[in-house]
């Protein structure tokens, strides 16, 4: 029986001091799984959401939310998201849609969540390793976020001890739960800028900003008539030296399925030459990736 078998490759959730964490538990879009490359399944707890890129029967959706209530930990409301249709609506199968955001944990952080309202919950999961290497590695440095979205990365850069974060993003909603998300986590504002502006006609006010120890770029995949990554990575890489301290550190992402790790390797190598690659920063194990089509995080220094 098919449900059988995606339920075999359901991972049970990890946990930091017996909390249960903010995670990805199945990842069918990496094409590790046939017959199941259309399902995601992510827990913020305590909803579950069952991502669909295609329709899915009433058969299978109403057992696999019966067993995720019954067998994973931190799991009362089980939602169905249709992502194949615009706007990405939930179905409540299991619960009821949440009405407000609620607060997740992950390494010991905070994240605020809204499951079901919007395409994106609010916290990129498969962002999870990118979030930890930051906090890791920012110590004493001025780190500029580019595509800020909720500001995952600065709540993890402010955690280890950075002197200060500049967030840039188009939406000033998301900079809004961004700087509740630092407020949840009691890190300190004073250092902190959320800053709502087109990049590419704002690279003076980020020279005046500067100059920044981590540059951190995490563009969306498409953005219809504001971003296009093929094009637009370079122009980002050919200002670096205008706002970028010596010996800096860039943790560029990538998550277009049409591009791969040479992109940004041959981005890097003709626009901003100074840098040389360093390391992969993968994804959790549970991204699960047979085609090299998900996320690519990618870490440059310069010489």
């Amino acid at each position: 029986m098919a449900i059988d078998e995606l339920i075999r490759h359901v991972r049970q959730p990890a946990r930091t001091d017996d909390i249960v964490e903010a995670q990805r538990l199945f990842h069918g879009r990496g094409h590790g799984f046939p017959g199941f490359e259309h399902i995601v399944i992510d827990l913020f707890p305590p909803v579950a959401v069952i991502g669909l890129y295609r329709p899915e029967s009433e058969a299978l959706l109403r057992p696999l939310a019966d067993w995720l209530q019954a067998h994973i930990d931190g799991c009362d409301t089980v939602l169905a998201q249709h992502r194949h249709q615009p706007r990405a609506p939930a179905t409540a199968l299991i619960g009821t849609a949440p009405q407000a955001r609620h607060a997740v944990t992950e390494n010991g952080l905070k994240y605020l969540v809204h499951p079901g309202r919007n395409r994106n919950a609010g916290l990129f999961l498969d962002m999870r390793n990118g979030r930890d290497w930051v906090r890791r590695h920012a110590a004493g440095r001025r780190v500029l976020n580019l595509f800020a979205y909720s500001c995952g990365f600065s709540v993890a850069a402010m955690a280890g001890g950075a002197d200060g974060v500049v967030n840039i993003d188009m939406s000033s909603a998301a900079l809004a739960t961004g700087r509740d998300n630092h407020r949840i986590n009691d890190l300190p504002l004073a250092q902190v800028r959320f800053e709502k502006l087109d990049i590419f006609r704002s690279f003076g006010r980020i020279r005046r900003r500067g100059p920044f120890d981590l540059l951190i770029c995490d563009p969306p995949t498409r953005q219809k008539g504001s971003v296009d990554i093929a094009r637009d990575y370079p122009r980002i890489l050919r200002r670096l030296e205008q706002f970028m301290a010596p010996r800096s550190d860039l943790l560029l992402c990538l998550n277009a399925p049409d591009l791969g790790r040479d992109f940004l390797l041959d981005a890097v190598a003709r626009h901003a030459p100074q840098y040389r690659f360093s390391a992969d920063i993968p994804p959790p194990p549970v991204f699960v990736e047979t085609q090299n089509r998900g996320l690519k995080v990618m870490h440059f220094r310069e010489d």
